[in-house]
């Protein structure tokens, strides 16, 4: 009994050691996250008592430059896509059919009115022509033969050799010859222009196209198409602008941002496909009265000399409308605004020398500045410079002020 009970002793003994070291073990945890927490408690009890050294400095003064809005008059040029054509284009075919003998020019050169172009078979008509011209012949002289019968009628009917009746048929007669007479002159008159027609002349002076049809074709008069003549001087430059550009203008115009030219009086300008600037200006023609259904656009055509012939109908072309204006506008560097998802911004200095975040609208632009339609007024200092720095509210400092200057006149797109 005495051995069981050393035992169970020992047991138990060795039980509470190792639940007392457990407990040690725990207490000494709990004591080392305590001081922890008190750690940091004290930590920002301190920092909060003694504040924070960066919240307590006054936030240094970005450095920026300005530039002061005020209004100002601008030229506007409205752009457009365009497409040369000839003044003139004329579809060249045959008044006459015909055995197409040769051609009498050089295709794709420049010819006068009245340049022989092409040469049909005349022989047939030759013929037609000598026959009609002894039909003419024989009418004359019976109109000849019906003039002596009455001139010798006429005494007789006086003295009553002759009746009544004679005498008028003789007039008749005559008359009848008159009329047959004239139509033979219409008939070898018009023969006289079949033959004049195998003589295929440029109606215009222009640039000639290829030719349709080779020597030794049949062609058919007035139906089979030889080729095509194109007036180039002056030319034509087609564009066209679309019905929300109208409305727009027409509304902008209405409320006194936008001055067109007097009598729409446009000076009209072409740039080449290269860049270069035609040299010489034009003027607008035609403007049509109606918007095209299927593309929802305005019809302009606009004139241009083109002595030289540097322009060539089909060349695609700019072309820049000069005169219109605008009237009190503002405008800022590009540089001075910020694009986000909410749309444009720009920063203004107010009166306590921070920056101020302003949304502002934006309209037509070209080279470095932006048309601003809302959101600035005059007088605005709009910081240009060090924008990805400020934050609204924040101090600045002007070191700059840019010089006012007129932009360049911006493009209505």
């Amino acid at each position: 009994m005495s051995v069981s009970f050393q035992i169970k002793s020992t047991r138990v003994f060795r039980m509470k050691g190792a639940h007392r070291k457990t407990n040690l073990r725990i207490t000494l945890s709990l004591l080392f996250i305590a001081a922890l927490c008190f750690a940091a408690l004290t930590g920002c009890g301190r920092t909060s008592e003694s504040g924070n050294p960066d919240a307590k400095k006054p936030r240094p003064a970005v450095e920026v430059t300005v530039v002061t809005v005020a209004p100002q008059t601008i030229a506007v040029t409205f752009e457009a896509i365009g497409q040369t054509e000839g003044s003139r284009e004329v579809e060249l075919r045959a008044r006459v059919g015909g055995i197409l003998l040769r051609h009498a020019y050089t295709e794709g050169s420049f010819v006068k009115e009245g340049t022989l172009l092409f040469k049909i078979d005349p022989a047939p008509y030759e013929a037609a022509l000598n026959r009609l011209k002894g039909v003419l012949a024989q009418e004359e002289a019976q109109l000849e033969k019906a003039t002596r019968d009455e001139a010798r009628l006429k005494p007789l009917y006086a003295e009553k050799a002759v009746s009544r009746k004679d005498y008028e048929d003789s007039i008749s007669a005559r008359e009848t010859a008159v009329a047959r007479v004239q139509s033979a002159h219409a008939a070898v008159t018009e023969a006289w222009l079949n033959l004049d027609y195998t003589n295929v002349q440029a109606p215009i002076s222009g640039v000639t196209g290829r030719a349709e049809k080779s020597e030794g074709s049949l062609i058919a008069a007035n139906t089979d198409l030889l080729t095509r003549i194109s007036q180039v001087h002056p030319i034509y430059a087609n564009f066209s602008y679309s019905e929300n550009t109208l409305l727009r203008v027409r509304e902008e115009v209405a409320a006194g941002q936008l001055v067109l030219p007097p009598d729409d009086e446009f000076k009209v300008e072409l740039k080449l496909s290269d860049g270069r600037s035609y040299p010489q200006t034009g003027q607008l023609n035609f403007n049509d009265f109606r918007v095209q259904s299927g593309t929802g656009t305005i019809q302009v055509r606009a004139v241009f000399p083109n002595p030289k012939r540097t322009l060539l109908p089909g060349q695609f072309v700019r072309v820049a409308l000069h005169g219109a204006t605008r009237p009190n506008a503002i405008l800022v560097p590009q540089d001075a605004v910020i694009t986000g998802a909410k749309g444009k911004i720009a920063y203004v200095v107010n009166g306590d020398g921070k920056a101020e975040s302003r949304p502002i609208e934006t309209g037509e632009w070209r080279e470095n500045y932006f048309l601003v339609i809302s959101g600035l007024k005059p007088g605005d200092r709009v910081i240009t410079s060090e924008l990805m720095k400020l934050k609204p509210g924040a101090p600045v400092k002007v070191v700059e002020e840019q010089p006012k200057r007129a932009a360049a006149a911006p493009a209505a797109r």
